[in-house]
């Protein structure tokens, strides 16, 4: 197995508050999946995906999860993006503009809803954008403005040729939306969809299994799942609020948060399969499962 350069991280304080990511890189073997047939591909390799706890502690809270399908997961924590291997040994850790949201891997590079305005309210007052990331090392490589998302971007997610960014919602508007994007961050189109009022709108996004869910606060919290069409298929009680992803061999992984002390929240990831029904359910055989 090939040895691969990983961040130990550090960063400078900006004097606007803003942080500017300066990685300090290290030569190290990393934990990963390894197909014991090679034909099996992707999907073989993603059954390495296991529950697992981020390594460390956070000032602010897990808002999304991804991964490349193969040896590292990427956590993002309200103003912090980490790499971490399958174990949950941080690889790499910056420091990144608050509020950056969910987050997606697409081709090499790890993108992340970012919204450095207000949430929830009349249009006018959000900044949005996706922040753009180099999957190896979390170098910022590019910026993306989404100012169509007027209520703040807080989920983003790809099918491999699209991008679809969502957001927050203010109280009384009983639909959301999601606003899809090309390769090159063009905006295309808006698609309303017809989920009734959910708190805060929408916080994560996935694509898999030909569709789209999308994971939302309250209580109880729910989850949509919505076709290509951006059609609503179902919604249920579900908690995906904190981060999912699809994998290749048909399970998601889901994020939960938790608090170790003050000023010191945690993340973790749990493994989620459909059910007969369509629905995400935890794995039966995992913690938490219900």
């Amino acid at each position: 197995m090939r040895a691969r350069t990983y961040c130990l991280a550090s960063w400078l304080s900006l004097s606007l508050g803003a942080w500017l990511a300066a990685p300090v890189c290290a030569t190290e073997q990393p934990q990963r999946a390894e197909a014991s047939d090679p034909d099996a591909g992707d999907q073989s390799v993603s059954q390495a995906y296991r529950a697992v706890e981020c390594e460390g502690t956070y000032a602010k809270h897990l808002q999304g999860i991804c991964t490349n399908d193969r040896d590292a997961i990427y956590w993002c924590f309200t103003d912090v993006l980490v790499k971490t291997d399958l174990a949950g040994r941080v690889l790499c850790r910056v420091a990144v503009a608050d509020h950056h949201g969910d987050l997606c891997h697409h081709d090499g590079k790890v993108y992340v809803a970012v919204n450095l305005g207000k949430f929830n309210q009349p249009a006018g007052q959000a900044d949005s954008w996706v922040y753009v990331y180099d999957a190896d090392t979390l170098a910022e490589v590019a910026r993306h403005r989404t100012p169509e998302l007027v209520h703040g971007a807080g989920g983003i997610a790809c099918d491999g040729e699209r991008f679809v960014v969502v957001g927050g919602l203010p109280e009384g508007v009983y639909e959301n939306y999601a606003y899809e994007y090309d390769a090159s961050f063009t905006f295309q189109r808006r698609h309303v969809l017809e989920s009734g009022y959910t708190f805060l709108g929408i916080q994560t996004a996935t694509f898999a299994a030909e569709h789209w869910w999308f994971g939302c606060y309250g209580n109880p919290q729910m989850l949509l799942k919505v076709d290509r069409s951006f059609q609503l298929v179902d919604k249920w009680k579900f908690d995906g609020s904190l981060g999912l992803v699809g994998l290749a061999d048909g399970r998601f992984l889901i994020g939960r948060g938790g608090k170790a002390g003050d000023n010191a929240l945690t993340g973790r990831i749990l493994p989620a399969v459909v059910d007969g029904a369509g629905r995400l359910q935890l794995q039966a055989d995992g913690p938490d499962a219900r």
